[in-house]
């Protein structure tokens, strides 16, 4: 690195900067003398037209006075004291209708017009907050008394439902006990017959299997002139095996029958126990109707306290809305119209 370059180049650029400075200096002091000299001049200049003005004030005032002028009586800023006003009166004759110096709400005593007029639109306003104040108190008072008279109309028809549940209950009870008790009478009356079924029939059968007819007595068939003759229409020719098999065909259709009859008993058995279970079915389906229509109610009393909050939100609300939006503004306008 070349020292003495480097040294030469700052030196310089030193030199540079001090010329460069000097320079601005000289010329800031030169602007500075030249805005002294420019206020001075501007000083002066105003100086002077300040004098002329009061010059030529100082001799409008004295020479040119406005009253020594032809055309003063136009722009005589005292005129309007001097001259009489347009209107004495409500009633002066000059104000004829094409003068256009009185209209409508233009009178004299207007302050005390508006001013009553203010305090009567006053009263207005605070009578109808009142008359709004009781419409409010008739329109609770009215929802207090729907509140009510649906209230008692809900208990009401609970008592209703619940009586109607209490009658068809008894009613459910008193068929249950008649069925039961024609179903028992039923039963032994079935069962009476068949007793007396079955013992007319053993008694029909003892009849029958010790008659003449049927034991085959060969005694019946012996005539009376002797042992060798028979008589024809009651002479038995059966043989001891012949007889044997008739009677043990008889007692098969015996036992065929109290076979048939104890079937009989198993199918009125089934259906008296498919009647009981029927009556149980039919119990509780009304049972599983009652769960069903407390159910709904209890649905519909939500149902209803939830429509009843909305409809005391929903007054709330127009309440707010009416005292927010009351037509103060609107009773102005049409008493500014009316007035008109």
């Amino acid at each position: 690195v070349d020292k003495d370059a480097l040294d030469t180049q700052v030196k310089d650029r030193k030199i540079q900067e001090a010329a460069e400075k000097a320079r601005n200096e000289e010329l800031a002091n030169e602007m500075k003398q030249n805005d002294k000299i420019m206020c001075m001049l501007e000083e002066r200049q105003k100086n002077d037209i300040r004098n002329i003005n009061k010059a030529i004030s100082e001799f409008q005032k004295n020479f040119q006075k406005p009253e020594t002028r032809r055309e003063f009586d136009l722009s005589d800023p005292q005129a309007l004291k001097k001259d009489r006003p347009a209107r004495l009166s409500d009633n002066d004759p000059r104000c004829t209708v094409s003068g256009l110096q009185k209209f409508m709400g233009e009178d004299l005593n207007y302050d005390q017009r508006m001013k009553f007029q203010k305090e009567q639109l006053r009263e207005w306003s605070l009578q109808q907050q009142r008359d709004w104040k009781n419409a409010l108190a008739d329109q609770k008072f009215a929802d207090d008394l729907y509140e009510k008279s649906r209230i008692e109309l809900d208990q009401k028809t609970m008592e209703q439902q619940r009586k109607e549940e209490e009658s068809r209950r008894a009613v459910c009870a008193a068929t249950k006990d008649f069925n039961r008790t024609q179903a028992a009478e039923l039963a032994e009356r079935k069962k009476l017959e068949k007793y007396q079924k079955m013992k007319d029939d053993m008694d029909e059968i003892s009849s029958l299997l010790q008659g003449n007819l049927l034991s085959e007595n060969p005694e019946q068939a012996v005539s009376s002139f002797g042992r060798h003759r028979v008589i024809t229409d009651r002479w038995k020719g059966m043989n001891q095996d012949q007889l044997m098999a008739i009677r043990y065909s008889q007692q098969q259709q015996v036992l065929e029958k109290l076979r048939l009859k104890e079937e009989e008993r198993r199918r009125d058995a089934e259906w008296d126990r498919q009647s009981i279970q029927a009556a149980r079915a039919q119990l509780v389906l009304e049972r599983h109707q009652q769960r069903q229509n407390r159910e709904r109610r209890q649905v519909l009393d939500n149902i209803n306290a939830e429509l009843s909050q909305e409809q005391k939100s929903k007054n709330i609300y127009l309440k707010e809305e009416a005292y927010s939006n009351f037509p103060t503004g609107q009773y102005y306008a049409q008493f500014n119209t009316t007035s008109r």
